[in-house]
């Protein structure tokens, strides 16, 4: 092992920062901040169910994906009764939770579920958000101006960057584009990779001859700039936004580096439309949603792109041709479980727990599985499960030790209430920070699940490629130190902050590399537990 690699890596787990996360660690907390600002939650969030309205089509230009989504729309009839509306947990109805919960597939036997794709297309928060696409559709097809973050064609500053972006980056995100010719460019640069993609890839794109473009070489040479300043670009968000991850990415071969920053751009880019402040005279925030959903759906359909720092993304998708589109869907719903009059900010089960991870951070996982890659023997089914245990692992470790501050300053309690029953506590014990002998033992009982999780998880470390091993059992040992922390502190999250010092991650580096080695399947350190082995 490389003294630099030991370096980096001691840099990945250095952060004890109230949401520092590693791979994927650090991508699973971005929905876990508080969903909306004072000035958008006195706007509330408009039930926008109104039909389609008749009106005439106008001779202006109209999208044609407008005209296609159009014939695809249709009203939702079943709604959620009344008196069910009364019993729910903010916006979502205990039957609309069943719904979704009841799709969900058990991987191996055990306690991992893949809610991939689950919703409840009949429920508030779907219903709200097909209103908000079918407005924005409407509103394209009718020639109606319509408003959006970035624009419809690029222009502008880009949707999901505000100024708290471009502060942190210290620049305006994707003005580079505008030396190389602007929209214009970017279009045919996506038309570029498009036709360099595998074939089959991509249908073709409306009113788009793929087939028949040519590009000469001084073109050609302007995109590979091009799109290695949007490559260098989300870099520097990532950098911005989560300097541990980013220098983690080091680690990792150049194409897999730089998927990973174009993976964790989108996610923030997610992240901010649902969760930046906003005014009365901005978009509406489920607006911008939907159209953020639309073109998330015509890149992975078509190869579309409609501003600069959408080119990585789908160079990727061609680079890595397994690239799934579901979890890219299901974080979208993960975001809108954060969001009041929408979402859910008490779980009664712990199946609803962990829908809620799932979304928010197993989803990470899976959208990095066809970067990290399988060992020789293994495929990313078989790695799914240790991959989506991860995920819950993390997001489980980032809510017991967030218990406080969530209450505090977020109003959120996130222990699911059976949990809380089981064991004697109450809400108002935890918003008034009192510890007790019942609380310490819920955690206990808390910790104990957590770290089942993590041992689910380090099932996958060896499926995974050689050379992606490292960062991700680093991660690993380093955030399950978060839960070392409560112990000694007394299973006292209501008002401290249990985090791993840096010194103590850095000296936990070696063994991490050491785990990832063939010797250790022989030679074990002797203070790990042995891996059980799997019996399903």
């Amino acid at each position: 092992m490389k003294i630099s690699q030991i370096t980096l890596l001691a840099a990945l787990a250095a952060s004890p920062s109230a949401h520092a996360f590693s791979t994927p660690g650090e991508l699973s907390s971005l929905a876990r901040r508080p969903a909306f600002s004072t000035a958008a939650r006195s706007r509330g969030l408009p039930f926008r169910m109104s039909a389609v309205e008749e009106e005439t089509e106008t001779t202006a230009a109209v999208p044609f994906f407008a005209r296609e989504e159009a014939t695809k729309m249709h009203v939702i009839s079943a709604v959620t009764p009344p008196q069910e509306l009364q019993k729910s947990r903010t916006g979502r109805s205990a039957s609309e939770i069943a719904a979704e919960l009841s799709s969900g597939k058990t991987l191996e036997g055990g306690p991992t579920i893949d809610f991939g794709g689950a919703k409840d297309a009949t429920s508030r928060s779907e219903r709200a958000l097909l209103a908000a696409r079918e407005e924005y559709l409407d509103a394209l097809r009718l020639g109606r101006e319509v408003k959006v973050s970035g624009g419809i064609d690029g222009t502008g500053r880009l949707m999901g960057i505000n100024d708290d972006v471009v502060a942190e980056v210290g620049r305006e995100i994707g003005e580079f584009a505008e030396k190389f010719g602007g929209p214009e460019t970017v279009r045919r640069c996506g038309a570029w990779l498009r036709k360099g993609a595998p074939s089959g890839m991509f249908d073709p794109l409306p009113n788009a001859d793929d087939a028949a473009a040519t590009f000469s070489d001084e073109e050609v040479a302007k995109f590979k700039q091009l799109l290695e300043e949007a490559y260098e670009e989300s870099g520097l968000v990532t950098e911005a936004f989560a300097k541990t991850f980013y220098l983690g990415t080091q680690l990792l071969p150049e194409d897999a580096r730089r998927a990973i920053w174009a993976v964790y751009v989108w996610c923030r880019r997610t992240d901010e439309i649902v969760d930046a402040p906003r005014s009365p005279d901005d978009p509406d925030m489920l607006v911008d949603l939907s159209a953020w959903e639309i073109r998330l759906e015509r890149l992975f359909q078509y190869g579309e792109v409609v501003d600069a720092m959408d080119l990585p993304l789908l160079d990727i998708k061609a680079k890595y041709p397994n690239m799934d589109i579901q979890p890219y869907l299901d974080m979208v719903r993960g975001m809108l479980m954060d969001i009041p009059d929408l979402g859910q900010d008490r779980y009664d089960t712990f199946d609803e727990l962990h829908l809620y991870c799932y979304r928010v951070a197993g989803t990470v996982g899976l959208m990095s599985m066809p970067v990290f890659g399988c060992a020789p023997g293994y495929t990313e089914e078989q790695a799914k499960e240790p991959a989506l245990s991860l995920g819950v692992a993390f997001q489980i470790t980032n809510i017991l030790r967030d218990v406080g501050e969530d209450a505090v300053t977020r109003g959120r309690v996130y222990l699911p209430r059976e949990d809380m029953e089981k064991f004697g506590v109450t809400e108002q014990q935890i918003f008034d920070q009192r510890l007790d002998d019942n609380y310490v033992a819920m955690m206990k009982y808390e910790i104990e699940r957590a770290r089942m999780y993590y041992e689910r998880a380090l099932r996958g470390v060896p499926m995974l490629a050689p050379y992606s091993r490292l960062p991700v059992q680093a991660s690993l040992d380093c955030y399950a130190k978060i839960l070392d922390k409560m112990e000694e502190n007394g299973y006292d999250n209501l008002t401290k902050r249990a985090y791993a010092g840096k010194w103590e991650k850095m000296a936990e580096i070696p063994f991490s590399w050491y785990r990832t080695q063939d010797i250790y399947k022989t030679l074990p350190l002797p203070w790990d537990k042995p891996l059980k082995e799997d019996s399903s």
